[in-house]
């Protein structure tokens, strides 16, 4: 939208593009829209009520935790949440089998451990996502190759996978970032080319679809973590699902020490193990958490697409785009680019301060993952060094550059999932403030 563009311009071309616009919207565009001062500059915020808090919760939440308490079965190998949790979240997601965890983390750990993914392979991941994804194959003593980021779509460059295969990669670890797919299409038919598994890492992407299936059903396997941020929340939690009965088996043996799910209690099998299980409480909560999934999914689907269908129309703000075979996007974020030189050269930092005074909370978003010193110095390990050559070291370095993930972490803006869970309004309202910082730049740049 041009800085120009009145509030008569703005309603006719959003009444034009088929906006549901009351008299409430036209008394909001004429206070708080863009010819009204910025907050940060002493006018009034632009969103006028609380986002949603997370998670949300009723009584219901309070029985089924009562219910565990009080039946003393507080362990999944004597109660039955958890199990029954594991058939709920398989039956949503249309997979063939559900495995629960203590975490997201301890999900993908699980995975590559039953995969034999370790010492001396290399692991195709994004530079752009949570720590965890690369923690998990760190842990497992193999060398994360960073494959550069898609600036569009802020996920994977599903483009340059196959320039990265070497005879030593032994799976392909694409994250849905933020509840949008990454490019399947590509991925899978690049890793059946080269014989390699695909697990998803969908985190971040409860309910999320790839042509119409959910993410995590069409690779090898899919990991998901119930972290309290995540649209599906149990405080802590994950789980993995697959279609692949010989691979839970191992999962579920791995993450009990050695000892599969329903198998006698000093019953080992396969090799080392942990205590990766999840808690009948987490179960409980996740079985009542998921009654609300869908409806708040429908919610959050719902506002992000109108709110790109205004934000779109602003120069200098690019919300992230989504691939063709994406049929539905979760939305755990809301992710877009700012470019600074269309506000006047307002740099990003001072744009979400900005959002901030007007009561709408962003993020900057990821660092750049391939340069963290932490990740370094864990190459730099005795354990590592006692896999790798020095050489191969420094040449991980080279291997994993990312100019197009360093501009996107220079321009990426975060919203997150609660705020898209209520009315209409909060959307128009966070589009006036964006309106508002915009025709107001050049003097926040300068405060």
């Amino acid at each position: 939208m041009s800085d120009r563009m009145n509030r008569r311009d703005f309603v006719a071309a959003t009444a034009a593009a088929g906006l549901a616009l009351g008299v409430g919207r036209t008394t909001l565009a004429t206070e708080n829209g863009a010819e009204a001062k910025p907050a940060v500059l002493g006018g009034k915020p632009a969103h006028t009520r609380q986002f949603s808090s997370w998670p949300l919760t009723d009584q219901r939440e309070e029985r089924a935790m009562l219910e565990v308490l009080r039946s003393g079965q507080w362990f999944r190998g004597s109660g039955h949440t958890v199990e029954r949790f594991e058939k709920e979240y398989a039956k949503l997601t249309g997979a063939q089998h559900c495995l629960a965890t203590s975490s997201g983390t301890a999900a993908l750990l699980t995975v590559l451990a039953s995969l034999d993914i370790g010492p001396g392979d290399e692991v195709i991941v994004p530079p752009y996502t949570f720590v965890a994804t690369v923690n998990a194959v760190l842990l497992r003593y193999a060398l994360p190759i960073f494959v550069d980021s898609d600036l569009e779509t802020f996920q994977i460059d599903a483009g340059k996978i196959e320039a990265a295969i070497t005879d030593r990669t032994a799976l392909i670890m694409p994250v849905h970032l933020g509840g949008s797919p990454a490019d399947l299409d590509t991925i899978l038919a690049v890793a059946g080319k080269h014989k390699l598994p695909v697990v998803e890492d969908a985190c971040q992407a409860h309910l999320a679809e790839w042509r119409g299936r959910k993410v995590g059903t069409l690779g090898t396997a899919g990991c998901f973590s119930f972290q309290v941020s995540k649209n599906l929340s149990s405080g802590e939690g994950g789980a993995i699902i697959t279609a692949d009965e010989s691979l839970i088996t191992k999962c579920s043996a791995f993450h009990n020490n050695s000892r599969p799910i329903g198998h006698s209690a000093f019953s080992y099998v396969g090799g080392c193990g942990a205590n990766l299980r999840m808690t009948e409480f987490q179960g409980a909560l996740l079985s009542v958490q998921m009654t609300r999934l869908v409806e708040q999914a429908n919610a959050r689907q719902q506002n992000a697409a109108y709110l790109t269908s205004m934000l779109k129309e602003v120069p200098g703000i690019s919300p992230a785009k989504m691939y063709e075979g994406c049929t539905r996007n979760a939305y755990h974020l809301y992710m877009f680019r700012y470019d600074a030189k269309e506000f006047a050269g307002l740099s990003r930092e001072k744009f979400i301060a900005a959002l901030e005074a007007e009561r709408i909370v962003a993020s900057s978003g990821y660092t750049r993952l391939n340069r963290e010193v932490s990740i370094k110095n864990a190459l730099q390990s005795r354990g590592f060094k006692k896999i790798y050559s020095q050489a191969e070291l420094d040449r991980w370095e080279e291997r994993t550059r990312c100019p197009a993930n360093d501009r996107l972490c220079d321009e990426a803006v975060w919203l997150t999932q609660n705020m898209f869970l209520g009315p209409r309004s909060d959307m128009d309202q966070i589009a006036d403030a964006i309106r508002k910082i915009k025709a107001n730049a050049a003097a926040l740049a300068k405060a």
